[in-house]
């Protein structure tokens, strides 16, 4: 099934709505109408941008830009092959919406971030000040839609972002067909509540009020509807459906002239040692320190690594100004720094840090890694262990944790168990990996890029689009 057979089965028009969209303006005078167009980030775009690039879909997204903001008066604006409909957020409102809700209360709720001991403590008036941020952001969004969506459309709301849109947009159009995805993990009950008064319901009322919610997994699923019955607030129909690498895009990627440099440049880091290796954000969740950790703890315990092997950390900075954040990149940077400095010779450097977000880098070192290291504490899916599987030129093995939404796909074919919080057995399973006879390592890579392969982002979007018809 290709993009277009996904588009036109399903008879009705397409919006898709999202918190960032998959085009950035900039603004600039020598543009004919004062702005630049450039293709947006983020594996959302990746993966539904081109099903529905040079089609009728409509997609909502926020202004993130000077030229967003631009843009956001012209209605419905076709650009990079997108039409695209951006909302304009008061800069006040956003970083409430943002950083207060969004990344300070629900990515911890959903992730189980929070420490009890001394976390949440919410501030008076949290409710009336961040929380109704959330809700005027949502409301914006459901106008947005509620204005330019075509009669009938399925409406693809995706991720926590934009989990109060629905009753509103209900209320508007009940022509419309809802449909919300998350690609995060859902918080179970005790989780929920830990969430300020009445949030917690609320929330679930929202995202109750589409016609179905869909995830990654069966866990987050049953999580939801758990919280769901934990609240009293009756669940609509739900579905799983995890995302698959686009292969063809990959592909694309790894044979263009920057990753084939990228490449070169590993090839001459990395020597004949083995390659370990991590693709990440540094988000809390993905649990980058507890991996410098179980490295360490392997080279402890058999030195005669040392010299042998270096792992190649390629993560980049995720929610900057986030007080919790910018603490735990200092620490990241620091374990290292302690790692290279306890270990290291002049010949060898133990961990090869690179903070910067540079794809093309990233998908060379996917391909040139021995053991690929995957171990987050809690996540939707993971799509790098997915892109790991299929990038591999070594029989690359995998490492991975089973708080990972691909943990479902990939645990029971081929992929090396790592509890997350468990350094010890973490190294353990590093040292195995790495240690495979080449017949297990061929055997275990083969069985990744099957399940890998199984699931296509053109298969992802059907699910979701039969969510909507049914």
């Amino acid at each position: 099934m290709d993009a277009s057979d996904t588009v036109e089965h399903q008879g009705r028009p397409i919006v898709i709505v999202s918190n960032r969209g998959p085009v950035s303006f900039e603004v600039d005078g020598d543009a004919p109408d004062g702005v630049r167009a450039r293709r947006g980030a983020g594996g959302l775009v990746s993966g539904l941008g081109p099903m529905v690039r040079d089609t009728d879909t409509i997609w909502v997204a926020a202004s993130m830009t000077d030229g967003d903001r631009v843009v956001a008066g012209r209605g419905v604006t076709t650009a990079e092959g997108f039409r695209v409909r951006l909302i304009d957020i008061d800069p006040d409102t956003w970083v409430a919406f943002y950083d207060r809700v969004c990344n300070e209360a629900l990515w911890f709720a959903h992730h189980g971030l929070f420490d009890p001991v001394y976390e949440p403590s919410w501030p008076s008036g949290w409710a009336d000040g961040p929380w109704e941020a959330y809700r005027q952001v949502n409301q914006a969004f459901a106008a947005a839609v509620a204005r330019d969506a075509p009669a009938d459309a399925v409406v693809l709301v995706q991720d926590y972002h934009l989990c109060l849109m629905a009753p509103a947009l209900r209320e508007a159009r009940p022509d419309l067909h809802l449909v919300h995805f998350s690609h995060t993990p859902f918080a179970p009950p005790a989780w929920l509540r830990m969430l300020p008064g009445a949030v917690g319901r609320e929330l679930l009322d929202g995202m109750a009020a589409h016609h179905a919610c869909g995830f990654h997994s069966p866990r987050w699923e049953h999580d939801f509807t758990d919280s769901c019955a934990a609240l009293g607030v009756p669940a609509c129909r739900t579905f799983v459906a995890p995302l698959g690498p686009d292969e063809a895009d990959l592909e694309a990627t790894a044979s263009a002239p920057a990753t084939q440099a990228a490449r070169a440049e590993l090839d001459e880091l990395v020597g004949d040692r083995a390659f370990i290796v991590r693709v990440d954000r540094l988000e809390l969740s993905k649990n980058v320190l507890r991996g410098f950790d179980a490295y360490e703890a392997l080279l402890d315990a058999e030195p005669h690594r040392h010299g042998t092997v270096v792992f190649g950390a390629f993560v980049y900075p995720s929610r900057q100004g986030v007080p919790a954040y910018d603490r735990y990149a200092q620490a990241v940077a620091a374990r290292v720094a302690e790692v290279n400095e306890r270990f290291g010779t002049a010949t060898w450097t133990p961990i090869a840090y690179d903070p910067h977000d540079d794809y093309p880098r990233s998908v060379a070192a996917l391909q040139r890694a021995d053991v690929v290291l995957v171990n987050p504490i809690r996540d939707g899916l993971n799509l790098v262990a997915k892109e790991a599987a299929l990038l591999t030129r070594r029989d690359g093995q995998l490492v991975l944790s089973p708080e990972a939404g691909a943990w479902d796909e990939l645990g029971g074919n081929g992929a090396w168990r790592a509890d997350p919080f468990d350094v010890g057995a973490t190294a353990r399973a590093l040292g195995d990996a790495l240690d495979a006879p080449p017949p297990e390592r061929a055997r275990r890579a083969r069985e990744l890029r099957a399940a890998a392969a199984a699931r296509t982002p053109a298969r992802w979007l059907a699910d979701q689009l039969a969510a909507g018809e049914a």
